[in-house]
């Protein structure tokens, strides 16, 4: 017997919101299929707001009432059972994040919980990477946001540790990472990898993924160290303008990306990873996927 169902995860990061569609297939003695059916992402940068003011401006707050309303009626047209909306360092950094939270409940009837790092860096981290690993190998987790990065350690197919360090890429465009962050941060991965003989990297985040894309590689194929340090020179040697216009890259990605390039080198050379594999992955599916392991659990204690 097949049954689907549609299951949303809304992630509001500190530079983009996404809404993200999936269609969960059970068939009775099979795996649980998640597919992909849906992304529609909004480019608000709510850390712009946040790490320089210390609140989300009005005008920000009305785009995000604006933006959950729309996904509310996506919803609503996909026929999705159930949704989950999660924000991460931006909104939990706000003064005014609550009161926001409040506001897009009264106006939308969405519901946001605001998580923190540490919780963000377990939701991606719980996501089924078995269809991308080699159960052998050993791989530092690289998941880059505007406002904080998740790094997870996994060695042979089980999360070893996970952290989460405010170095993001909005908050580095804006020059507020402190020396002492990387410094922690350089310590943390040298000392949570040098026990591994060899080490892979994995990247998530919509800055790795559109690297991967304009690389050309196939599918499962890793990007070499080689590669993104000369991909990184090349985008800084164009100016903005000019990343836009020659590069093809978003008015939204087209800053960011330089940073997030620059986190994930430094991951790479930190842990001695001389490839990076790109899943396509990030905290959009751990919500779902935790959304559907809550559902089974909760059916099971009924």
């Amino acid at each position: 017997m097949l049954t689907i169902k549609k299951y949303a995860a809304i992630d509001i990061g500190s530079n983009a919101v996404r809404l993200l569609i999936a269609n969960i297939i059970e068939e009775k003695g099979k795996p649980t299929k998640f597919k992909k059916s849906s992304l529609v992402r909004v480019p608000i940068r709510l850390g712009a707001d946040v790490f320089l003011e210390g609140k989300i401006s009005k005008k920000n707050t009305e785009r995000m009432v604006d933006t959950m309303l729309a996904f509310k009626l996506l919803m609503k047209s996909h026929n999705v059972d159930k949704y989950k909306a999660c924000a991460t360092s931006a909104m939990r950094e706000a003064k005014n994040g609550p009161a926001v939270v409040q506001q897009i409940l009264k106006q939308s009837d969405i519901n946001i919980d605001i998580i923190e790092g540490d919780e963000e860096a377990a939701i991606i981290a719980a996501t089924d990477l078995n269809a991308f690993i080699n159960p052998d190998k050993t791989y530092l987790y690289v998941d880059v946001g505007g406002g904080s990065t998740e790094f997870t350690v996994i060695d042979r197919g089980e999360t070893v540790i996970s952290r989460s360090f405010k170095i993001g890429t909005v908050r580095l465009l804006n020059d507020m990472v402190k020396r002492e962050t990387w410094t922690e941060l350089e310590t943390w991965i040298k000392d949570h990898t040098k026990t591994y003989d060899k080490i892979d990297l994995i990247g998530s985040g919509g800055n790795i993924n559109k690297i991967f894309k304009v690389s050309g590689k196939a599918i499962g194929k890793p990007l070499t160290f080689f590669y993104l340090t000369s991909y990184y020179h090349m985008l800084q040697s164009y100016s903005y303008d000019e990343r836009i216009t020659e590069l093809d890259l978003n008015q939204d990605r087209a800053d960011v990306i330089i940073p997030a390039s620059r986190i994930y080198l430094s991951a790479m050379k930190w842990s001695g990873a001389k490839d990076i594999y790109v899943p396509k992955i990030g905290l959009s599916d751990g919500i779902i996927k935790s959304l559907y392991y809550e559902t089974v659990s909760s059916k099971r204690l009924a």
